[in-house]
């Protein structure tokens, strides 16, 4: 039987063969920023057209998951680390994917876009930070995922495994609370479970998310690559300072703001940071 070159060459030799350069391994980082913004900036086109965020979202996980799956295929990595990465960050990406996308659908409009849809520059300015939001958060995973020299697991990854886990069981928990109360108490806002200690739990998990992934991705980074580290950093910048809780702060405050309950409840609960409720 025939037998391949490839398959006869040293195990050291078809690792080195299946491995980016350094160059390849910056160009495929630079491709997949691309990416993430050459979707966005397709989609806009149709939302603005149509004058509907209804795929915002949507749009956004999947973006995360075709730009993991371009650089896994790409860089034609096969260690654990990277297909770890991979799997974590299609589960969080298809979870709240789909579940924004129910909810969107379910109350047929996001007012966070009633005042930037009619413009097209503001319109096209929050498509554009969503592929921003996208490259950031993701480039700790790609940096190691597209690593020249993979190390082995060790304890890191399985506590950076362990620090995810967290985070996302408390924003689906947080998710699923939330939407249970409003179909319980229209038109009142959550104070109960997880929202009793938190004001923004699920925010705070997907930060801690994001921050088990950049622990999982760190034993691979080397030199430039530790500035990837921002991602958990950037995420929480803009959950607590541009687009999470400060909208949602303000909608609360308009809506609720004159009700004795809700004044209480905003002066003992925290912003973000979990605690246990007064008593």
């Amino acid at each position: 039987m025939a037998v391949s070159k490839r398959a006869v060459l040293p195990k050291t030799r078809r690792f080195v063969l299946t491995r980016l350069t350094p160059l390849a391994r910056r160009r495929l980082t630079i491709w997949c920023a691309a990416l993430a913004f050459v979707v966005q900036w397709v989609a806009f086109v149709p939302a603005y057209a149509k004058q509907t965020e209804r795929f915002y979202d949507l749009t956004g996980s999947l973006t995360y998951m075709g730009v993991t799956l371009f650089a896994l295929l790409a860089s034609g990595s096969s260690d654990v680390r990277s297909l770890v990465l991979t799997a974590l960050v299609l589960l969080w990406a298809g979870r709240l994917g789909s579940f924004l996308f129910r909810r969107i659908h379910r109350e047929g409009s996001d007012p966070r876009f009633d005042g930037i849809k009619p413009s097209a520059r503001r319109f096209f300015l929050a498509w554009t930070l969503q592929g921003l939001w996208v490259f950031l958060t993701l480039c700790a995973a790609l940096a190691a995922m597209t690593a020249l020299q993979p190390t082995p697991l060790s304890v890191r990854d399985a506590v950076g495994v362990l620090i995810w886990a967290a985070g996302f069981g408390i924003e689906v928990v947080a998710d699923r609370q939330k939407s249970a109360h409003r179909k319980a108490h229209p038109g009142h806002f959550i104070d109960s479970g997880l929202w009793a200690w938190s004001r923004h739990p699920n925010y705070f998990g997907e930060i801690v998310l994001w921050a088990g992934i950049a622990v999982i991705a760190s034993s691979t980074l080397r030199g430039w690559q530790w500035l990837t580290m921002i991602s958990p950093v950037f995420v929480a910048f803009l959950l607590t300072k541009v687009s999470g809780i400060p909208i949602l702060e303000k909608r609360a405050d308009d809506r609720w703001g004159s009700e004795p309950a809700y004044k209480r409840y905003k002066s003992e609960t925290p912003v973000l940071l979990p605690r246990p409720p007064r008593r």
